[in-house]
């Protein structure tokens, strides 16, 4: 098995956010690893894993990184693989991370998921391969429909909450 998006955090202290990317993409059997790569402490490494990143199978980028957050922006300057940025709050309520990461030049796009939006960057990933995959597709309009189904089964039990003024 050939993993298809790669999920890559600054230091193993963002995988409490970035898991919630993993746990949906493994739900949904859609191969994925997990590496951390620093944008400032291994920038080589970072060059190699993203001009390889293609031709070992990775189609989509997941990138989490806190504070200066350059990981998902120099991903995405080495690599045409769409590269999803998750920040991470890590200081300033995650406004640094979210700022670094949205504000991209012309020519060098990431997607960005709000503040710790792994499970999102997930969905995101999913749907895009989802474009070529049939079965996918199908794994994706579930889950939806899911969503939908809870909300709806949420009034049914707001409807039973009864108070003296509540029309």
């Amino acid at each position: 098995m050939k993993p298809l998006v790669s999920i890559i955090m600054g230091s193993t202290s963002d995988l409490p956010v970035m898991e919630k990317a993993a746990k949906f993409l493994n739900e949904m059997e859609i191969p994925f690893e997990l590496n951390a790569l620093s944008a400032h402490r291994t920038p080589e490494e970072v060059e190699v894993f993203a001009r390889g990143a293609y031709d070992r199978g990775i189609r989509v980028i997941i990138a989490g990184a806190g504070m200066a957050a350059h990981l998902p922006g120099v991903m995405a300057a080495l690599t045409p693989i769409p590269v999803i940025g998750v920040p991470i709050k890590a200081s300033l309520d995650g406004m640094d991370s979210l700022l670094a990461i949205v504000q991209m030049p012309p020519g060098i796009p990431v997607a960005t998921v709000g503040i710790n939006g792994a499970l999102n960057a997930g969905i995101l990933a999913a749907q895009m391969i989802a474009t070529g995959n049939d079965e996918l597709y199908a794994k994706t309009v579930e889950y939806k429909e899911n969503l939908k189904q809870k909300i709806v089964k949420a009034n049914e039990e707001l409807s039973e909450i009864k108070y003296e003024f509540k029309v």
